[in-house]
């Protein structure tokens, strides 16, 4: 009899089991960037998911099996993203079905993370906008073609010695009339740690590292673009999570002479505070080359570069290493050259953590031809500094050390086409050994008129074939 009962008891729920559902969707969170959308789902536990497109209208399907939803989707805030509309229902009985009305095309793709100190289980769907770049100002392409007629320049440079036919192409350049001047904008990425999903450290009073590197990166870029010869590239402008290799490749793509990567340390004590700043560490250099060189697709074929466009096939192995190891000690030179002027200024405003420019291997640090930075500007696991960068004046004295340190640098060294370049230039004085050129000046023309060889007029004033620009000062070998 009490077996009878037991079973009795039993039986509904083993008629039911089959439908229990294995994980409830928590929550979920939307970031919208220019060319993207990342949705998060929070799960109680692990779900398997399908997801595909559907036209007429444009919609995407998320399908989760033997799953139910515990949150309000009517509340998500859609603003930014390409998602007009969402709704969801039942489907096989147990499974969930979250469509997702959409106002233009996308490239979906997701993946599922498990569990970690801040989340649980989670299914990651990132919709990425075709055609659409990554940063919100693009670069002009006239700055574009100037800066890459630069860089062209400066692999010829690198790569040393003069063929015939290079010295014919020059000789050509040299009987051209001087172009006017382009006075480019000196270019600055600035990249602003983490985002979305990833707060960053979180300081004892809560405040996330995202939010305040988010807000001195603001300040910097502010400095940057109100400064005449500069303008700022902002890696991320939101609040939206960017991979730390697609950061670098956003700083390319915008043709940037400098990357500058904002964080807020962290450690498990509060003691430590002060402000660091990071270069690539040469080992880091040293395997971000083999990597390089090992990559795929000729990737590694991108020599003091932007777009990979300069091919190494016809060169042997042990050539293109040492070229791409001649441009990544190049850029780490430059690197460890503005990383001092900058930590010198950060000492003006605040306690250093290491009074010099300390080296490793931080991926965002890992471009072989951009110089760059990694500025750890305090610990927010310390309460004091914590509540220092989280106040708007110390994040401006923060902006502003950095963006001196910068300036001083591309003051004394700014890139030939750069209009901090021609101001140089133009505001010099010429002396009787030295030419400032005119409309319709040629090398050829002031090489005669001053009875030197263009070579050796070229060779004076280190120009690796380029053509001259009207207002640049020419020093005049003496015969």
């Amino acid at each position: 009899m009490r077996h009878c009962v037991l079973f009795a008891v039993l039986f509904p729920l083993l008629l039911l089991a089959p439908f229990a559902q294995s994980a409830q969707v928590d929550n979920v969170r939307l970031w919208a960037a220019p060319d993207h959308a990342r949705l998060v789902f929070d799960l109680s536990g692990h779900a398997e998911a399908d997801i595909f497109l559907l036209d007429n209208p444009r919609r995407l399907v998320i399908d989760l099996d033997d799953s139910g939803l515990n949150t309000e989707l009517s509340s998500l805030k859609l603003d930014g993203s390409a998602i007009t509309a969402v709704r969801s229902g039942v489907r096989d009985g147990n499974g969930l079905r979250v469509v997702l009305e959409l106002s233009r095309e996308v490239e979906p793709r997701h993946f599922t993370l498990p569990p970690n100190d801040q989340y649980g289980h989670r299914l990651v769907v990132d919709m990425e906008y075709p055609g659409e770049s990554a940063v919100q100002n693009p670069i002009d392409p006239i700055e574009a073609m100037i800066r890459e007629q630069e860089i062209v320049a400066s692999r010829g440079s690198a790569e040393g010695g003069e063929s015939t036919p290079r010295a014919q192409a020059d000789t050509a350049i040299a009987s051209q009339p001087a172009a006017p001047h382009p006075r480019r904008d000196i270019i600055i990425a600035i990249d602003p740690g983490h985002g979305g999903e990833d707060p960053g450290a979180i300081g004892p009073g809560g405040t996330r590292e995202k939010d305040v590197v988010m807000e001195i990166s603001r300040r910097l870029q502010r400095l940057v673009d109100d400064a005449e010869g500069f303008r700022a590239v902002m890696i991320r402008d939101g609040d939206y999570y960017i991979g730390l290799r697609q950061r670098t490749r956003i700083a390319r793509e915008q043709k940037a002479d400098f990357f500058i990567s904002i964080h807020a340390d962290a450690f498990n004590s509060p003691r430590p505070n002060g402000s660091s700043v990071y270069a690539l560490s040469q080992r880091g250099a040293t395997s971000e080359t083999a990597q390089w060189l090992a990559a795929s697709e000729n990737q590694a074929d991108l020599i003091g570069g932007v777009d990979g466009n300069l091919s190494l096939n016809d060169k042997d192995e042990v050539l293109r290493g040492v070229l791409l190891d001649l441009t990544m000690t190049a850029t780490l030179n430059d690197s460890l050259a503005i990383g001092g002027q900058v930590l010198e200024r950060l000492g003006r405003v605040n306690r250093l953590h290491k009074s010099r420019v300390e080296q490793a291997g931080f991926m965002v640090l890992k471009s072989p031809d951009i110089p760059s930075l990694l500025i750890e500007t305090g610990f927010i696991s310390n309460p004091d500094e914590e509540r220092r960068l989280r106040d708007s004046s110390h994040q401006q004295r923060l902006a502003e050390s950095i963006f001196t340190g910068l300036r001083s640098h591309f003051q004394s060294n700014p890139p030939p086409a750069s209009l901090l370049a021609w101001q140089r230039d133009n505001h010099r004085n010429p002396s009787g050994n030295e030419y400032r050129i005119q409309p319709g000046d040629t090398l050829s023309q002031i090489a005669a008129r001053h009875g030197v060889p263009v070579g050796q007029l070229k060779q004076a004033n280190e120009l690796n074939g380029d053509v001259i620009r009207v207002g640049q000062v020419l020093r005049i070998p003496r015969s």
